[in-house]
């Protein structure tokens, strides 16, 4: 009975429980049948619910973190990226795959102006440490996830640009 359910879900014919966060984006499958490395997503402290959302992982090394996607895969270096609309209400949790267990850097972004291009003074980021961005480009071990056989939960608190000397921070401190 519960493959069937899950059959089910997976398919769009049953909805999920109320009260229960979907688990949205192209790879969501990979976080519900937990039986590949993928990392689930919780975000949080979204500053309102519109444009894109973007989940990228990235190799974790310094020099690979937040490079291009395209010189990633040209260098034959692994690089994924899933993107959904914002939902326009409701708790948000996304699900990323992961090419094997281990260590990458995971980087979410909340493309508010739908141009899929970050613009910094109007679209927000985040990192799985949650700790304050600042004015700095994120460093690497904010950004740093083990992935484990199965699925890896994470939460992402986003941060938006404020304040009179700008800099990155979370909507509600």
């Amino acid at each position: 009975m519960a493959s069937l359910k899950l059959a089910l879900l997976l398919a769009g014919l049953l909805a999920p429980l109320p009260g229960a966060a979907q688990v949205l984006g192209s790879d969501a499958a990979a976080c519900v049948r937990r039986d590949q490395p993928a990392i689930q997503v919780s975000v949080l402290g979204l500053k309102d619910q519109t444009g894109n959302l973007k989940l990228e992982l990235f190799p974790a090394t310094e020099d690979d973190f937040l490079k291009d996607d395209r010189d990633l895969i040209a260098e034959g270096k692994f690089f994924h990226r899933v993107r959904v609309p914002t939902p326009p209400a409701g708790p948000v949790t996304l699900c990323i795959k992961a090419p094997a267990p281990g260590r990458y850097a995971l980087f979410v972004t909340h493309d508010r102006d739908n141009k899929n291009k970050f613009n910094v003074w109007t679209d927000g980021a985040g990192l799985p440490a949650n700790q304050r961005i600042g004015r700095a480009k994120p460093k690497l071990s904010q950004a740093i996830v083990d992935v484990p056989r199965g699925v890896s939960l994470v939460t992402v608190r986003l941060q938006y640009l404020r304040g009179f000397i700008p800099s990155f921070g979370p909507v509600d401190d």
